[in-house]
């Protein structure tokens, strides 16, 4: 619902709790038979122009967030996995890739023979809509607009044509290039050697290895140029099961939905170790910055809790941390006293996103001068399919953050995703560390970290480089050290 113009995340939790409305298909119809319009907060004219947005979204087909487009294919694939003719199914593309937005799905389905009967079973079991097929690949468009591209193969052929439709083209064609020079070629999605005969294609795995690579994790083929690094540096790639714990939470203390506990035991279930707190300063009253009476009392509170997981012999703590703004000029919301008080401080910058490159670089220069900042929140305040990027000079920034020991975000909130994973890169190369912040605002959050995580692959991003893979202690004594230095 979030795709539809004029439906942020607050009118969507309030369609949500009051209608228990799951898809577009539901809200389409509550917005012609009265029930949104009956809304507080509604009315006629909002419902009819969600009407028209919901028209135009099936028609033209918009880019989604790839957490969006994670969870149509999620369903998607578990309805066609039930059908008893389907032997395999699974997602391909830009969404196998893990690309930030995806244009359309791309979706692999093997059957022991494709009828027309099973075809037409498989469409409409996807309620499918504007369909066009050529041969054994079928372009559709789901109720919800997202298109879809399927490939219809036999079980033999499954790894092979997963492989091709994954992509990226330029990485397909230069691995193509490398079978062509050894005379293999391709019929359809068969291998054949120089001699005509088939080579068996069981999974990707041994497909790499035929051509003397290891096999290439599919967020990392993105370009023929990219070389194809050994089995020892991809072994090393960061992984979820790094991850100790997360630094970037916001608790109902500001604009978080849930209590500190809540998001604590979340926090465990999620199979982290520790958790920081870092709800909005005093300066962001949009997001109920915290006063200085709320952070002694929020102080208290982790403590008590804290204690209790001790006496229970629990291995998890809370970390106390703030989202500080970086103000115009520069300098972290709050004084240094109060600063002093947190394990760890966050900084962002949340206004004045119109500063010209020099402006905003030197603005958040100056940050990085302060001794309190651990972490530099979301460097360049893009939001996805919304809000471009702010002017800024990445790389000075991630060099000077390097220099003084300032960890850079990598917000893995699926309408962030930032920095990037080319901006992971580069905090490699320059040697700053990373981290991987969930952003969460309740409980659901916290599976932000799987979106975080692949974007950190993609930025070649080991668990040296990335600072919440540390213990509770060791980030502790990452913000005492920066401190102490100055």
């Amino acid at each position: 619902m979030l795709r539809v113009p004029g439906l942020g995340p607050s009118r969507v939790q309030a369609i949500h709790e009051a209608l228990h409305l799951e898809t577009l298909q539901e809200l389409e119809e509550a917005a012609h038979d009265g029930r949104l319009a009956r809304l507080p907060g509604f009315g006629a004219r909002s419902a009819a122009k969600i009407r028209a947005a919901l028209v135009e979204l099936r028609a033209v087909g918009t880019p989604v967030l790839w957490a969006h487009a994670a969870a149509e294919a999620d369903a998607l694939l578990a309805e066609w996995r039930r059908h008893p003719d389907v032997v395999a199914a699974d997602a391909a593309g830009a969404l196998r890739r893990g690309e930030e937005v995806i244009g359309s799905l791309t979706v692999v389905l093997a059957a022991s023979r494709w009828t027309p009967e099973l075809q037409g079973t498989v469409l409409r079991m996807a309620g499918a809509t504007r369909v066009e097929s050529i041969g054994t690949i079928i372009r559709m468009q789901l109720p919800s607009g997202v298109p879809v591209t399927l490939h219809l193969v036999a079980p033999d052929e499954f790894a092979w044509a997963r492989w091709h439709a994954t992509g990226s083209e330029p990485h397909v064609r230069g691995l193509l290039h490398q079978m062509t020079t050894r005379g293999w070629r391709v019929e359809g999605h068969r291998l054949l050697d120089a001699q005509g005969i088939r080579i068996p294609v069981p999974d990707e795995v041994s497909l790499y290895h035929r051509l003397g690579h290891p096999c290439l994790p599919p967020e990392l083929r993105m370009d023929e140029a990219d070389p194809i690094p050994d089995e020892g540096t991809l072994s090393t790639l960061v992984t979820a099961g790094d991850l100790q714990g997360a630094l970037h939470c916001h608790s109902m203390d500001s604009d978080g939905s849930e209590t500190i506990a809540a998001l604590a035991e979340a926090a465990q279930r999620a199979g982290l170790r520790y958790l920081g707190i870092s709800d909005h300063s005093q300066s962001s009253t949009y997001a109920g910055g915290l006063s200085r009476d709320a952070i002694r009392a929020q102080h208290a509170r982790i403590d008590d809790l804290n204690a209790g997981y001790a006496d229970r012999g629990l291995d998890f703590c809370l970390l106390k941390g703030i989202e500080a703004d970086i103000l115009p000029c520069g300098r972290l919301d709050y004084d240094d006293h109060l600063l002093e008080a947190f394990d760890f401080v966050i900084g962002s910058i949340h206004t004045r996103f119109g500063m010209n490159e020099r402006q905003m670089t030197d603005r958040v220069l100056r940050a990085l001068d302060d001794p309190h900042l651990t972490i530099l929140g979301h460097p360049t305040g893009r939001l996805l399919l919304t809000r471009e990027p702010y002017a800024i000079d990445l790389t000075a920034v991630i060099a000077k953050a390097a220099a003084v020991g300032v960890a850079i975000e990598l917000n893995a909130d699926p309408h962030r995703l930032d920095m990037d994973w080319r901006g992971c890169r580069l905090a490699r190369s320059l040697g700053a560390q990373v981290s991987i912040g969930p952003d969460a605002h309740a409980p659901s959050g916290f599976a932000n970290l799987r979106h975080g995580v692949t974007q950190a692959r993609r930025g070649w991003l080991a668990p040296a480089h990335v600072l919440n893979t540390r213990s509770a202690d060791d980030v502790r004594a990452f913000a005492r050290r920066r401190r102490a230095l100055a």
